[in-house]
């Protein structure tokens, strides 16, 4: 097939803004229920609204009609919205963060306290209950609202824990009789440290005095679940690595013992609620998702021997998965396969997709595949990533012309990117730019020791990590030394913006609702993040040199290449006042800069129109500065 010659960054694509926002639909939370698999869809289209859906006998349902949104505000983040149980629903509605009950398609109003927010629910059917976490903001001479764990019942909530600063991951036993739960305080977050309670639970729902089952310094907790035998299983680090262990007898907590090991993750950071990476399909067996070197496969664990043994799918990254004994339910992604709903049958293997419209909007022609790098950085060290190359089956580079590239970094910056399909990379693919999706040091997939080596060195280690990477492109012959770009989001757009300020190898940039300054991030952001930065920079304000040091909003004259704002009016977690002083300072200097706010956005778009506009606008900045044609098709 004769491939037209053209200029790399205008290839005409069949990937359009529109099919990107179109493909955006957001899964989360997947839950078995009997037979039916339920879990919640968040759609561009309806301005991000989250149905509760439901698959049984092979169709599909909305549970949720318009105009209710199940989504959790607590932490910003949120998860956690729903929980489904014998055919009933109970979920987090988002314009006032209350709790309700779906039975019979009847919807009814269980909590009524203003100026509260819940989240993480569990179901207790022996007392006929919620336990949920709730974020109380109605003292307003509170300088942080109070997290509590608390029990619904009967329209009245009571308190179950408090004191710590934050609560996570209610888990009742199969019998009604034990309780678990995790904590942790300032300026701990859940992946530095937490704590496992256990308290026993009366017949008539009263709840005993908690025990901490495990409380160590440096060592996180990660969803704590229960076997149908009554042993309690939980993921933890003491070895560097997330990896799977459980409480043998309730009543000795001393009867800890690791359920397998292997140099690989179990867990991932908790920056939201109701986070599975395992589930029981029996007292005998567990179904994991196993994270090695950033790549994720599915995989089934014997209880007993600790045996590891892998699941047939097509899949390398997984999102939330539930189990019972003949299936497991996943949100999962692949190299060719964006996030779908499946499930595997475990007693034959066959895998199944719940979404009944669901197929990539291009065939594999246009698909560029994930490739994964390593490079060297700062002190001798490795970082990791995952390269994209251009492809097109229409078109082809002029002759001698290297792609321009585009680094991406991943927010966070506790986080990670996958190697699994995502059409927003194919759409700079597909018009003749390189992507490097970085995972920089401090990301997770690689162990603890690589984690935290970000601690104190947010703002340096990947700052030169990202460098690295677009050079070793450059000394590969990959890509054009002239035409680096850089992009992130959060977390992600203040190393972009501190790779643009403290750095000469990329020639533009865009940040959404990127960080320009740490001092007044560190003054000015939501509880579940306000002593982040201690780890990752130093105490604040007692070093509040190295905060000025390494925010771009004080050194903007050296940052002279042009950078494009995109910010989100309603981010409680970056405020837009960082986009705005940012941009302002540029302008203010001569520099080439455009700043777009969005109302009725927070961290992290969710509109189609939004994601639209961006990405287009985005497009021809890039044409503006590198000085090639963005108008076609």
């Amino acid at each position: 097939m004769f491939k037209e010659q053209q200029t790399c960054g205008s290839w005409e694509s069949s990937i359009t803004a529109e099919m990107v926002a179109g493909a955006a639909v957001r899964y989360a939370d997947v839950q078995l229920d009997g037979d039916a698999v339920i879990w919640l869809e968040g759609r561009p289209h309806e301005q991000g609204r989250n149905v509760i859906v439901r698959r049984l006998n092979g169709k599909s349902q909305d549970l949720l009609p318009a105009p209710y949104n199940a989504r959790s505000r607590v932490h910003e983040y949120g998860g956690g919205a729903y929980v489904a149980f014998a055919g009933d629903i109970w979920f987090i509605n988002d314009s006032d963060q209350q709790a309700y009950h779906l039975q019979d398609g009847q919807i009814s109003q269980l909590t009524d306290q203003p100026a509260c927010r819940f989240a993480d629910l569990q179901y207790d059917m022996h007392h006929e209950c919620l336990y949920a976490i709730r974020e109380d903001h109605r003292n307003k001479g509170l300088k942080e609202p109070v997290n509590e764990l608390v029990k619904i019942q009967g329209g009245k909530v009571s308190v179950v824990a408090s004191g710590d600063d934050f609560y996570a991951s209610p888990a009742l036993s199969h019998d009604g009789h034990w309780l678990a739960w995790l904590s942790w305080t300032h300026p701990d977050m859940p992946w530095d440290a937490t704590t496992l309670w256990l308290a026993r639970i009366d017949v008539d729902g009263n709840i005993g005095s908690p025990k901490q089952v495990l409380a160590n310094a440096g060592q996180s907790v990660f969803r704590p679940s229960w076997s149908a035998d009554g042993r309690l299983y939980f993921v933890t680090d003491p070895d560097d690595w997330w990896m799977l262990y459980r409480l043998n007898d309730c009543a000795d907590l001393q009867s800890i013992e690791l359920v397998c090991d292997m140099q690989a993750e179990i867990g991932k950071p908790l920056w939201q609620f109701g986070m599975r990476c395992y589930a029981f399909r029996n007292d005998n067996q567990i179904i994991a998702s196993l994270c090695e070197q950033g790549l994720w496969r599915l995989v089934k664990i014997c209880t007993n021997t600790g045996e590891v043994e892998p699941v047939a799918s097509p899949y390398n990254s997984f999102g939330s998965l539930a189990a019972n004994e003949h299936l497991v339910a996943m949100i999962a992604a692949g190299s060719e396969q964006s996030d779908e709903i499946a499930t595997v049958d475990l007693d034959n293997g066959q895998l199944d997709m719940c979404l009944e419209h669901h197929s990539l909007p291009v065939d594999s022609s246009w698909i560029s595949v994930a490739q994964p790098v390593s490079f060297e950085t700062s002190d001798d060290e490795i970082a990791h990533g995952f390269y994209y190359p251009p492809k097109n089956p229409c078109v082809v580079a002029k002759d001698d012309e290297l792609p321009p590239l585009l680094v991406m970094t991943h927010g966070g910056p506790t986080g990670a990117t996958s190697a699994s399909f995502n059409l927003r990379n194919q759409f700079w693919t597909s018009r003749g730019f390189a992507v490097l999706d970085v995972n920089y040091r401090g990301s997770t997939g690689y162990g603890s020791a690589y984690r935290e080596k970000l601690k104190g060195k947010w703002g340096v280690y990947d700052v030169e990590d990202v460098v690295a990477g677009a050079n070793y492109l450059v000394q590969q012959g990959k890509v054009d030394e002239q035409r680096l770009a850089i992009r992130g989001g959060s977390a992600g757009g203040y190393t972009t913006l501190a790779a643009l300020t403290f750095t000469e190898v990329f020639a533009a940039g865009a940040s959404y609702y990127g960080i320009g300054d740490l001092k007044s991030l560190a003054e000015d952001t939501h509880k579940f993040e306000a002593r982040y930065l201690d780890r990752l920079v130093g105490e604040y304000p007692k070093d509040s040199e190295i905060y000025a040091s390494r925010s771009p909003l004080n050194h903007v004259e050296q940052l002279s290449c042009p950078v494009i704002f995109m910010q989100g009016e309603e981010d409680q977690v970056v405020p837009p006042q960082q986009a705005r002083c940012m941009a302002a300072a540029l302008e203010k200097k001569g520099v080439t800069v455009e700043l777009r706010l969005f109302a009725g956005e927070q961290d992290g778009f969710r509109r189609a129109e939004t994601i639209i506009e961006t990405l287009n606008a985005e497009l021809a900045f890039y044409g503006h500065v590198f000085n090639f044609d963005t108008s076609g098709p």
